[in-house]
């Protein structure tokens, strides 16, 4: 055969895709639970949802709560619709074409072109636009179409409710401190407050990590008084008053619960 009929052969295969196949997708994010770490929270998924494959989150008394980040990006939309659909929302571009949707917000903490990384706060929950009580509905979206939602990886549950533990942030921010207390171990709470339930102590001189941090019951200790608690696990906190951070109120840098 010619080395002209081989050329025209070797254009044609070329044309038709033979010699160049497709590139490989690129993989999605690691994508988060989008709340502070150690938060639990019960996620819902409905066929007649809006898009369907959309989640929508909720816990006790959860107005107001910090949503944050579910994966490093650019935040590339910061919307209020009033009264409709999402009401006050946020879209965070991410790499290979993924975008995530927080809608529903009492409102805001980023602005358009911000960077972000896990655990950031971009704002709070509320009931904005079309929803009929305080929660968070959040997407996963490839080159705009939606999809199903993974958290690490893990595909959430379709149909119905799950509860959601959070790892996003966990280890990346936290705070460190040392219990102080004159000698007596410091009762560890179940909620940040002295009504809720004891599960247990920490001694005095312990060090301890500091997850997050939220306002409680105020208490008077070691410190002063304060109404700032810390997290040191899954539904446990003791009262900032009695530990040592360096910091005069919240830590800077440790996300709030």
């Amino acid at each position: 055969m010619g080395k002209r009929w081989l050329g025209l052969l070797a254009a044609g295969l070329l044309a038709v895709g033979v010699l160049l196949p497709a590139a490989p997708a690129m993989a999605a994010p690691t994508f988060k639970v989008p709340f502070p770490c150690g938060q639990s929270w019960s996620g819902q998924t409905r066929t007649g949802h809006s898009p369907a494959y959309a989640v929508d989150f909720n816990r006790t008394d959860d107005l107001g709560d910090p949503v944050v980040a579910s994966a490093p990006g650019t935040v590339d939309r910061v919307t209020d619709l009033g009264g409709t659909s999402y009401g006050k929302y946020v879209r965070i571009s991410h790499a290979g074409g993924y975008h995530t949707y927080y809608a529903h917000l009492n409102g805001f903490n980023v602005s358009v072109g911000q960077s972000v990384g896990y655990g950031k706060v971009i704002g709070w929950v509320g009931s904005t636009g079309g929803s009929s009580g305080p929660h968070l509905h959040y997407e996963q979206r490839l080159n705009g179409a939606d999809i199903q939602v993974r958290f690490n990886g893990a595909l959430a549950l379709y149909w119905g409710t799950r509860n959601y533990t959070s790892d996003n942030g966990c280890g990346s921010s936290a705070g460190s401190g040392t219990v102080n207390t004159s000698g007596t171990p410091l009762t560890v709470r179940s909620g940040p407050g002295t009504g809720y339930a004891a599960v247990g102590t920490v001694a005095d001189g312990a060090k301890v990590t500091i997850q997050c941090q939220t306002s409680g019951t105020s208490v008077t200790g070691t410190y002063g008084t304060s109404t700032i608690w810390d997290r040191i696990g899954a539904g446990r906190f003791i009262a900032d008053a009695y530990v040592y951070t360096g910091s005069d109120g919240y830590i800077p840098g440790v996300p709030r619960c």
